[in-house]
């Protein structure tokens, strides 16, 4: 995993480069172009991790898939319609925990399963907010076109405060435990520094891309691919991406036909995090149960 991380260092700052020659909309055009590749790939098999953690031998067939997909896909748009401020909020704190828990999993924290899993939201959440504080008038934007209300700059900058001093007081606690968390957390420190740079130089699409494709889908992949198939080679990605890529086509499809029926760009920012999060919720469960098994087979 370290190798990897430096490998997906390389890539942020080479996103960063990129900056310095792209204008703000081809940003975001690269970004979402990045997003409808490896974003969605990385959410696309759940249901072969689902056959994977079972033990039965039935598979789900390709109507069945995709069955269940139109549906989730589809109460999560309601839910954003009807109820768009809950589905935001729940929406912000399952994506914190799976961006928290997906970073640190692999450290194995020996604290107890509560507090990691707190820590894994906060962590999550202070990515989150950094990103928000730092985008700040194109995400009030952004939430006053999928709620209807205008969130005030003081309501950004308390979260982003109470979400600090949570980190820092929980990273204290783990540190005088444990020497090994000491020495892991100087790196991710270092790592908090480079994504506080990427999305203070980028836009909000940009920002976002470089970390939910470098930094969480990518060693995601990673991650899937081996607990699936046992390694990570050329053929076991080849395998992966051929039985996801029947997700992506629809997801890209549907996302497309959003994008000319909604050609306003703030309107189709919150159609996209919509969709974003009809993948977001589901995976989120899925992808703990995949490392809840894995843990339980090491041990």
């Amino acid at each position: 995993m370290k190798n990897l991380y430096n490998i997906v260092i390389l890539l942020s700052f080479a996103g960063l480069w990129l900056t310095s020659y792209l204008s703000g909309s081809i940003e975001i055009i690269l970004g979402f172009v990045l997003i409808f590749s490896f974003g969605i790939i990385h959410g696309s098999n759940d249901l072969l991790l689902i056959n994977s953690m079972s033990n039965s031998k039935n598979k789900y067939s390709i109507t069945s898939v995709f069955l269940i997909y139109i549906l989730t896909v589809l109460a999560t748009v309601i839910t954003f319609y009807f109820f768009p401020s809950w589905a935001l909020a729940l929406f912000i704190i399952f994506s914190a925990f799976h961006f928290g828990e997906q970073h640190w999993e692999h450290h194995n924290l020996k604290f107890k399963k509560g507090l990691v899993s707190l820590y894994y939201l906060i962590y999550g959440m202070l990515i989150l907010h950094s990103l928000f504080l730092l985008n700040l008038y194109d995400v009030i934007e952004v939430v006053k076109a999928i709620t209807g209300y205008s969130v005030e700059k003081r309501v950004f900058e308390y979260c982003f405060y109470v979400t600090i001093i949570c980190f820092v007081l929980l990273s204290l606690f783990f540190s005088i435990k444990s020497a090994y968390f000491r020495v892991k957390l100087l790196t991710e420190l270092f790592y908090l520094i480079i994504f506080v740079i990427i999305f203070k130089v980028s836009t909000l699409i940009w920002g976002f891309t470089i970390y939910f494709i470098f930094w969480h889908s990518i060693p995601s992949l990673f991650e899937q691919i081996k607990f699936i198939y046992g390694d990570f080679n050329k053929n076991t990605v080849l395998k992966y991406s051929a039985k996801a890529f029947p997700f992506w086509l629809f997801s890209v499809i549907g996302i497309g036909i959003m994008y000319f029926i909604f050609k306003d760009l703030t309107m189709f920012y919150a159609i996209f995090f919509s969709f974003i999060a009809a993948v977001t919720f589901p995976h989120s469960i899925v992808i703990n149960l995949m490392f809840l098994t894995k843990k339980n087979k090491d041990n």
